[in-house]
């Protein structure tokens, strides 16, 4: 039979959610589903179906949501966010999927969208469409019975704690609040519109013969949301910690740590989280996980560049730069701004597509890059300079998966 692409309509929805069920181990449910299609613009989805008319059915779907990223300089771009991507197992090596990533791209750039973000089912699906790992999640596991602060962490002294144990449900205001001001200031923050509010609180819930109850502490500046895990129950696991000041991360900790009941506390945090510096013994703050977080695809180069903030300390500097698929632009970066423009002359660095994205929040470096071969110059003072001017001084995050 024939397989055409094209936007969905309302009856091929249930079709897509069976598709869903059957490709994502963590696939939420049609009602919860529907929710988020709220954040889908009215051209943001693609499926691929078999056959025409009433009996064709849907064997590949991908969509993107409207939403807001925060990149260096406490910028917020507008972000298309790609997910729900699947193709039919009986589908597969059809070129369905490089279809639709294709089709939604042209999508995505006719709308201005300056970047393009996703979360990756798979680590080498997405390098080939352009997209390129900009965070990192690092899971810290610490076993609480035997930490003890330094002396030197804030909030040492004997005064009252300002952290509370409270139920989410009951202070989402305050998360909300809190929350909104970390978004803001940390690169790879997301707004989280209203109907993932409502997903968050709802999965804090207990279910029959699944997660346990979820508990909150709230602090002025921060929260943490926890629960025990589903089958050890000597291990506590962080579902979300935002702190908008280090007093706020400390405390949150030293309340964590608190939980006498468990052994272990676990966290998907990220690589320059303080917490093992916090601790007399740091190796009690074990890695135990560590994994790409989100992807980015620049789909704008000039745009996403100029966009951005850059350390002031560089000094101003000018190169030429390349992008494989992407064009040639004369990049000058000076005074924590960045002007890139269109040019012919000869190329002083050159990158893949991904490779921009992995640059872009400064969470990986050029000299990094440059070492895999990534990334190509023969100016090694330039690579220094990129390697200074992309760094972020406030650590990379992920905000949340989609």
């Amino acid at each position: 039979m024939t397989v055409t692409l094209c936007s969905p309509t309302e009856d091929d929805w249930p079709g897509m959610f069976l598709l869903a069920a059957a490709s994502f181990t963590d696939f939420i449910g049609p009602e919860s589903a529907t929710a988020w299609r709220t954040l889908v613009p009215t051209d943001g989805a693609v499926v691929v179906r078999d056959g025409a008319g009433p009996g064709s059915e849907v064997v590949g779907m991908a969509l993107y949501m409207d939403l807001r990223l925060t990149v260096p300089g406490e910028v917020v771009l507008p972000t298309a966010g790609l997910s729900f991507v699947a193709v039919a197992p009986t589908h597969r090596r059809r070129g369905l999927l490089r279809a639709m990533c294709a089709e939604l791209h042209r999508r995505i750039a006719d709308s201005g969208y300056p970047v393009a973000a996703l979360h990756a089912s798979e680590g080498g699906i997405y390098g080939r469409f352009g997209y390129g790992p900009a965070t990192t999640l690092h899971e810290l596991t610490v076993d609480r019975r035997f930490a003890r602060f330094h002396a030197d962490a804030p909030g040492g002294g004997l005064g009252g704690s300002s952290v509370r144990l409270v139920r989410p449900t009951e202070h989402r205001g305050e998360f909300e609040a809190i929350y909104e001001r970390w978004r803001q200031q940390v690169p790879g923050g997301l707004l989280r519109p209203q109907v993932l509010w409502d997903e968050l609180l709802a999965e804090c819930k207990a279910t029959p013969g699944g997660d346990r109850e979820s508990f909150a502490l709230l602090h002025p500046d921060g929260y943490a949301l926890y629960r025990v895990d589903r089958t050890d129950l000597k291990l506590a696991r962080v579902s979300e910690l935002r702190a908008v000041t280090a007093d706020a991360h400390c405390a949150l900790w030293r309340a964590l740590i608190g939980l006498d009941s468990m052994e272990r506390i676990s966290i998907i945090t990220h690589p320059q989280d303080p917490l093992p510096h916090l601790l007399t013994d740091t190796r009690l703050a074990r890695t135990t996980w560590r994994q790409d977080g989100l992807w980015l695809r620049i789909m704008n180069v000039p745009a996403a560049l100029e966009a951005r903030g850059y350390a002031h300390e560089v000094g101003e500097f000018s190169t030429v730069l390349e992008v494989s698929d992407g064009g040639r632009f004369a990049l000058k970066i000076g005074d924590g701004r960045a002007r890139c423009t269109p040019t012919d002359a000869a190329a002083e660095i050159e990158m893949d597509r991904d490779v921009l994205g992995s640059l872009y929040l400064g969470a990986h470096r050029a000299s990094t890059l440059a070492a895999a071969n990534r990334l190509r110059t023969k100016d090694s003072q330039l690579l220094r300079r990129l390697d200074a001017a992309f760094a972020s001084d406030v650590p990379v995050q992920t905000a949340f998966e989609f």
